[in-house]
């Protein structure tokens, strides 16, 4: 089969290669894996950053590795115990970020924490946006939450945020987001009951001034980890939870993180719960995410579509950073 292909650590623009002999899956499938052919892949910017790293891309990556991890497609075949789906069904699907195969190719093996079951006529580029920012999103929120909760996100507009709009109100929460002038139009059409312009002056005073006190902060933004998070507890109630998304890899962030999750208040550390938040495989979740997208409750802001052979450029688009909404490549035909 094709799968585009990084073959070692580097930037993705040096490394990534069109292959026309990777292997396909083989049969018979494990226990609850079902083989999907891919129809569309939504790329994120771990894609590339994970593999950018160099000895630590080594570290946590298998090479050559196919960069993607979110995916929609047709189910091809399903193992013995999988009861759930059928061939022929439609599905959206995240793969383990850290393993070789990804969502650029034409077959994947997807393991059941990793799938959900679409509607037979739902627009696959929406799904295939979805997976990884949609429950991020979810996931971030739902366990701190209960209807009428009051929620700040930091970043809401970006591709996390925009769904932790959508999640937060789909929820019964009031949502407040920070997000630049030009983008406060797409998060009010999103739902957002509060927008904190951040080209307008300091998001923290901005805050503080506000007299909100919310029950969960989501910090989709890593770099205002120092401020946001050490000033939480004029504007985030004792015992709310300040989740933390964003970030690098950067010695600067790792201390930041640090000094926010261990150093008492009274050093310079910060009051409340800090949580650092890894996105995780889990079926019930995504399928929470499959069904409100078929119902029309949650819905992915498509920024771009590239061909298949035009991955390398979808990369360098994403990689601009002012996408507004998902890049998806469609890598087989919808029909």
């Amino acid at each position: 089969m094709q799968a585009w292909q990084l073959a070692a650590p580097g930037t993705i623009e040096e490394t990534l290669k069109l292959i026309d002999n990777a292997a396909k899956p083989a049969l018979p499938l494990h226990k609850g894996q079902i083989l999907v052919e891919v129809v569309s892949a939504g790329l994120n910017p771990a894609d590339y950053k994970t593999v950018e790293m160099g000895f630590f891309s080594r570290a946590i990556l298998s090479f050559p590795k196919t960069p993607g991890m979110d995916l929609s497609g047709r189910v091809v075949a399903t193992a013995d115990d999988v009861e759930d789906v059928k061939a022929g069904d439609v599905v959206l699907v995240r793969l383990d970020p850290t393993k070789a195969p990804g969502a650029l190719s034409q077959y994947v093996v997807a393991e059941r924490d990793g799938y959900a079951v679409l509607p037979a006529d739902f627009d696959l580029d929406v799904a295939a946006g979805a997976p990884t920012t949609a429950m991020t999103a979810y996931q971030t929120i739902k366990p701190y939450v209960e209807k009428g909760s009051k929620i700040f996100i930091n970043g809401g507009s970006g591709g996390v945020g925009t769904f932790g709009i959508q999640i937060g109100k789909a929820l019964g929460c009031h949502v407040a987001v920070s997000c630049s002038t030009k983008k406060k139009e797409l998060c009010e059409k999103l739902g957002a009951d509060e927008i904190f312009d951040y080209k307008a002056g300091d998001l923290v005073t901005q805050l503080k001034q506000s007299g909100q006190v919310f029950d969960l902060i989501v910090d989709n933004v890593g770099s205002s980890l120092p401020g946001l998070y050490q000033q939480s507890k004029h504007y985030l109630k004792s015992g709310g939870a300040y989740v933390l998304v964003g970030g690098s890899a950067s010695l600067s962030s790792i201390k930041g993180v640090t000094m926010a999750k261990f150093v008492p208040s009274f050093l310079g550390g910060g009051r409340n719960k800090l949580v650092t938040y890894m996105t995780s495989n889990n079926h019930d979740d995504l399928a929470q995410i499959a069904q409100w997208l078929g119902e029309g409750a949650i819905k992915t802001i498509i920024d771009a579509t590239f061909e298949f052979d035009e991955a390398a450029q979808a990369y360098a688009h994403l990689k601009k950073g002012s996408s507004g909404g998902k890049v998806i490549v469609h890598v087989s035909k919808k029909t």
